[in-house]
């Protein structure tokens, strides 16, 4: 009589004993996608922030927003206390001009993003896009607030 004894486990490599779990081989990406999510909004909070940092009170309107090029956009900012500023640099009204197509030189677009502050009369916000213009730049964005008046027929203030 033969008796056959069946073999666990297959041919004579190595023995796991029970409760042991082999080695993961894999990386788990769970982790590192939640840390990339939490960097994600962090920035997009931030990045507003990063934008020109001068107080201004802006008129609102109910303009919608503009796109946006790749080059980091030119602000020439107007403060309620007459002080002019490129980017947030103070600069004199008489060097405007020469120091604009300094800078419209240097740049591949002609845009530039007027922010004035809305207690400014409308006579000074002209001059200087007068002298934007003579400058070389031929698009000024006036920069308001959007939750503005739509001053249409159909029921707005």
């Amino acid at each position: 009589m033969g008796a056959q004894m069946a073999k666990r486990g297959g041919g004579g490599g190595r023995r796991r004993r029970r409760g042991q779990a082999a080695a993961m081989s894999e990386i788990n990406v769970t982790p590192f996608v939640d840390v990339m999510l939490v960097l994600l909004i962090i920035f997009m909070v931030a990045a507003p922030l990063l934008s020109s940092g001068v107080p201004v009170q802006l008129p609102e309107t109910a303009a919608g927003a503009l796109p946006q090029d790749e080059e980091r956009p030119l602000t020439l900012t107007m403060t309620a206390e007459g002080e002019v500023l490129v980017q947030d640099t103070a600069i004199d009204r008489n060097s405007l001009i020469p120091r604009m197509r300094a800078i419209a030189a240097e740049r591949t677009s002609n845009a530039v993003f007027l922010r004035a502050d809305g207690t400014i009369p409308y006579e000074q916000v002209a001059q200087i896009m007068g002298a934007l213009n003579s400058a070389g730049f031929t698009q000024i964005n006036l920069v308001t607030s959007g939750d503005g008046p739509t001053l249409d027929s159909a029921g707005g203030e």
